[in-house]
């Protein structure tokens, strides 16, 4: 009799083992699959920058959705920046009323920028694009950076303005 019990013990041994780790394996496997989800969408809670793809995407809804409020020029794209320190360009009457998260619209050919707030899906602000650097001027003149990000500067010093993606 001895000799059975212990034979059944055995026999459980395996199984009872698999059945003790099985949830955590399987807590590991969704753990690790939740968080390959939330990287591809949203890559910015993880410090990763978005797809080309997905940026260009985000900027052609931004850029459709400003064409629904104002009429923009249509023989060239615009470059988007987008504003993430207001108090540090309040200073400049173009971006007097600015908030962060606010998305500046640059059309050099036309010298237009749009101020947009994506929040209240309003214009802010419309003004004329100065490419002239050699003199300050009150609206927002473009300049790329070393980084492949473009800044929107209104005189030669450095301004908390910067586009997710510049545009072709």
């Amino acid at each position: 009799m001895a000799e059975e019990e212990t034979v059944k013990e055995n026999e459980g041994g395996i199984g009872n083992i698999i059945v003790k780790i099985l949830p955590y394996i399987l807590m590991i496997a969704l753990g690790a699959l939740g968080g390959i989800y939330t990287a591809q969408q949203k890559p910015e809670w993880f410090g990763l920058s978005k797809g080309t793809a997905a940026a260009q995407a985000e900027v052609n809804a931004t850029i459709a959705k400003v064409g629904k409020l104002i009429a923009l020029p249509t023989d060239e794209q615009p470059t988007v920046a987008t504003v993430t320190d207001a108090s540090k360009v309040k200073d400049q009457p173009f971006f007097a009323d600015a908030e962060n998260g606010d998305v500046v619209l640059i059309y050099t050919k036309a010298q237009k920028a749009i101020l947009y707030r994506p929040s209240s899906n309003i214009i802010v602000e419309v003004g004329a694009v100065n490419l002239n650097n050699s003199q300050a001027v009150a609206s927002p003149s473009p300049s790329a950076t070393p980084s492949g990000k473009t800044k929107v500067k209104a005189t030669p010093a450095e301004s908390p303005v910067e586009s997710p993606s510049p545009t072709p």
